[in-house]
Formats: C-alpha cells, structure tokens, sequence
C-alpha cells in the first residue's frame, strides 16, 4: 500500500468459499492490521496462512460486555483494527454493530473493505428478480415462529433472501411453501467452491425435493416476488408476453416478462413453445 494506514476500525470482507476471492486491498489490511476480530480464530488463520502473515487475533461477538467493547475502542484508537466473520462481509448476518456505532460515536475512524458476500452472490445465481429484494438471514428454526416471520413477509412484494442449513432446510422449504403459497426459488449451496451448485424450481418442487434430504455446507435459499393473484392479472401476464413476442425472440421475451412481474421466466418459456406448437397444430 503506497500510503501508511492509518489507525481505526476496517471492515474486510474475506472469501466466502474460494480464497482467490481476496481482495488486494483487504489482503493489505490485513498484513497491516494490529489485530484482527475474528468470530473463530481457527477459521481465520487459514485465511492468514493462505496469505503467510501471522497477526494477533481476538475473539469477538455482540454480545461481549462493555468493558471488552471498551478495551477495542482504546485500541483502534492508536492501532489498526480488523474486523473479519468467518466468510463473507461482517455484520450481514454476523456479529460486529454493535463495535462499529460505538466506535463512530467515539469518532475513531471508521472504514469498510467490500468484497464477497453470500446473499448478493446467491441472488445473481437464482436467475429471479434483483431489482429489489429483502435480506431476511435465518428464520426461527421452530416451525410456529418461522412461520410468524414468513407471514410478515408473504405480503412483500420483492425477492426474498435466506440463509439456512442442510439439516433445516427441509423443514424451512416446506414451511415457506405453505405460508407463502408456490413461487419461483432456488436453493444455491457451496457458493464459489468446488462442489457449488444451483437448483431452482418452483417451492414445491424444491419442498419435495429436499423433504428427505441434508444438503452439506453453506446454503442461500432466494424466493422469488408473489405470483399473479387473480386470472386477471394472469391475462395481463400472457397478454405482455405475446406483445413482447411481437418485437423479440422467445426467451428474451420471456426474460423481459418474467422481470417485469416478478415470475418464473422458465414458465413464460414454455408457455411460448406451448403457443407455438398450438399454432403449428
């Protein structure tokens, strides 16, 4: 780095998966941090082997005392502090607030490395609309209340994002099917590692699919806007689709349909070779 850093709290976002996904940048703060937070220092010393520094690390969560919070704040004020999770970019989902008000509230200053993270990674992934979408991170792992939180949601017009695990998953998607009614989704799993994989479908597909299923590793479940309510709003659907036919081919009039009103593009998809086949018939 061609200028010295200065003293403060830096936010750096670590690989979710692959470590190639380091950033430059974050990799320099790094090998300049004084200490770096972590949420498990075995996690993060792998990082630091990946990039040959050894640094002092400490364990850090929200719900340390305010005398710990206290002790870091003297810190970052005359050392350089990193802030890590154990994959992705701190706070989402992660502890660490709580360190970052006090310490802008203290004045210290305050910065972020942006880099990987699992929610924004899996929504380019679900081929749904991300024009607007919720981040919701795990839902209660008890069927009554994660139906409660499900509810609050049905009525949100956007995509949806989860985290969750494999052994949860099953129950979560069935869940999610009843409250929410059948909508486009996908389950992404293994974000940027050997073994990533995308399944998309509708919710009951994927409901049926992961019933007796425990996927390993890190999962994103995206849930995609409420479908068309009423045979109404469906004629609207199958009447923009065939004015966008009109002017495009078929899958990029169905692209162009499904991001409009927030529904399945592979469904439009084949709802234009339906039509097509009829006209040939």
């Amino acid at each position: 780095m061609s200028a010295p850093v200065e003293h403060g709290l830096y936010i750096v976002a670590t690989p979710i998966g692959n470590l190639g996904d380091l950033s430059h940048r974050a990799e320099e703060i790094l090998a300049a941090a004084d200490i770096i937070l972590v949420e498990d220092s075995r996690v993060t010393g792998k990082l630091l082997n990946y990039i040959g520094k050894k640094k002092k690390m400490m364990v850090y969560n929200d719900h340390k005392g305010a005398a710990e919070r206290q002790e870091i704040l003297a810190a970052i004020g005359c050392k350089i502090v990193a802030l890590v999770s154990d994959a992705g970019t701190p706070l989402i989902s992660d502890p660490g607030y709580k360190l970052v008000r006090e310490a802008q509230a203290a004045g210290a200053y305050v910065t972020t490395i942006p880099g990987p993270s699992a929610a924004i990674a899996a929504l380019t992934l679900s081929g749904l609309p991300s024009d607007r979408f919720l981040f919701e991170g795990f839902l209660p792992s008890k069927t009554k209340a994660r139906s409660e939180v499900l509810a609050e949601l049905a009525p949100i017009k956007t995509t949806l994002i989860f985290y969750e695990n494999g052994a949860r998953l099953g129950g979560m998607l069935a869940d999610t099917l009843a409250v929410l009614g059948d909508r486009p989704a996908a389950v992404i799993r293994e974000i940027t590692k050997k073994f990533e994989e995308t399944v998309t479908g509708d919710l009951s597909e994927l409901a049926e699919r992961y019933a007796g299923e425990k996927p390993k590793g890190e999962i994103v479940v995206v849930v995609g806007p409420p479908l068309a309510e009423d045979a109404a709003s469906i004629s609207d659907i199958e009447a923009a689709l065939r004015t966008a036919l009109e002017r495009l081919p078929a899958s990029k009039a169905a692209g162009e349909v499904a991001r409009t009103y927030g529904v399945d593009r592979k469904q439009l998809y084949e709802l234009t070779n339906r039509w097509k086949a009829e006209s040939q018939q």
